[in-house]
């Protein structure tokens, strides 16, 4: 039996040949609901967000001193890589949505909803370091409510992300004195 509205399943069959067309959108088809411009805008803060939280867990890195401070150090270095590939996925999603990546480092503190920290003692590092995540945590989390089921890639990688933000607030917090 011929379809003659042209669903099949509830799927709109056309729609689904038309994402065929328009090749140069990559995978953005005319179905993507969401703002686009507005979500690339989002996801440009929070690559300098990720970019500015990766020197600072490499400062911290790097600086940290003092007796029993290893552990610390080694968090501060996982931390600064996980937070290195939060970039790259958000990187590569504002490539997918067709945008730029905004890797301009003399707009990362204007745009980045963190701060860079230069303490000097390991508890003023941490402390630095737990606000910064829960800011980041809250951030993912409007991030994701502003996206809402209109673009359900992105907002799948800000719940992985904002997930490791939360284990990074977590580590963080048991490493307060």
């Amino acid at each position: 039996m011929e379809q003659t509205n042209n669903l099949a399943h509830g799927f709109d069959i056309a729609a689904i040949r038309r994402a065929a067309a328009n090749l140069d959108d990559g995978a953005v088809t005319e179905g993507y609901q969401a703002d686009r411009e507005a979500v690339i805008a989002m996801l440009n803060d929070a690559l300098a967000t990720e970019l500015l939280c990766v020197m600072r867990y490499k400062r911290h890195y790097y600086t940290v001193a003092g007796p029993n401070t290893g552990h610390i150090k080694a968090e501060f270095l996982e931390h600064a890589q996980q937070e290195q590939d939060h970039a790259d996925r958000i990187a590569e999603r504002i490539v997918q949505l067709n945008g730029s990546p905004n890797f301009n480092p003399a707009t990362f503190t204007a745009r980045s909803h963190a701060e860079y920290d230069e303490s000097d003692d390991v508890q003023a590092m941490v402390r630095a370091d737990l606000i910064a995540e829960r800011v980041a945590i809250e951030s993912y989390r409007q991030m994701i409510a502003a996206i809402g089921d209109k673009d359900p890639t992105t907002r799948n990688m800000l719940i992985d992300i904002m997930a490791v933000e939360e284990e990074h607030a977590d580590d963080l917090r048991d490493l307060l004195a």
